[in-house]
């Protein structure tokens, strides 16, 4: 029950403990490349079936330091980092065009790992991002073309779904290919100086090996305390 001013009480989340016991990760098991290494755990979380494994919290900071964060969808491993795709117009979008820097978090809670990934950002190019969004769903492409991603909507839901309308009504002989892209939308690229992959151990002991790159030297590989 609330008190006398009608706050809640404190709720206890001790309980709620888990004994990660499913695996553990030795630096002579990593790859040298911690792309490579990322690779190879992704395609075992897609393997066991995970939902999404490509979800990932995207952090980003204004020029004041102050940070924001949310999910988004991995949408390519290239071998110089890791692109996604959004509005350039959204917050985290403008938060990246005044600093380009960015930090990933995956969590596979079912196989009791994560990876932490920070670095510079860059869009990628125009037609890169043009050739990505022809290959989305018709509803996604038109989706596109109605949200100003983040901005406020004055007129509710209901506003949405007839902006919806009417772009369905006006490229309705437009072949799906051939949908216009916004010029504000397109890919980022973050172009990886750390990747930390953290292993779920018993007692708390929890497996984190930390890949950094200083200049264009070798990849480092150390081992951090859990």
């Amino acid at each position: 029950m609330a008190d006398s001013l009608g706050r809640l009480p404190p709720l206890s989340l001790e309980s709620l403990r888990e004994n990660y016991t499913k695996g553990g990760l030795l630096e002579e098991d990593c790859d040298r490349d911690p792309i490579a290494q990322f690779r190879k755990w992704f395609g075992e979380a897609k393997a066991a079936g995970l939902k999404e494994p490509n979800a990932m919290t995207l952090a980003t900071a204004d020029l004041d330091g102050k940070p924001s964060a949310r999910i988004v969808l991995l949408k390519e491993i290239s071998p110089e980092g890791l692109i996604f795709y959004t509005n350039y117009s959204s917050r985290k979008g403008q938060e990246l065009e005044l600093n380009p820097v960015a930090a990933l978090v995956f969590y596979w809670a079912e196989l009791e790992r994560q990876v932490r990934v920070e670095g510079q950002v860059e869009r990628v190019s125009r037609e890169k991002s043009v050739a990505y969004a022809h290959g989305r769903p018709r509803g996604s492409q038109l989706g596109a073309l109605v949200s100003h991603q983040s901005g406020i909507v004055s007129g509710g839901r209901d506003y949405l779904e007839r902006k919806l309308k009417d772009v369905e009504v006006r490229y309705a002989d437009t072949e799906t290919e051939h949908l216009p892209v916004l010029s504000d939308w397109g890919g980022y690229c973050v172009f990886p100086r750390s990747f930390e992959f953290w292993q779920g151990r018993p007692n708390r002991l929890h497996d984190r090996l930390l890949y950094q790159k200083s200049g264009e030297g070798p990849w480092a590989l150390v081992r951090l305390s859990p």
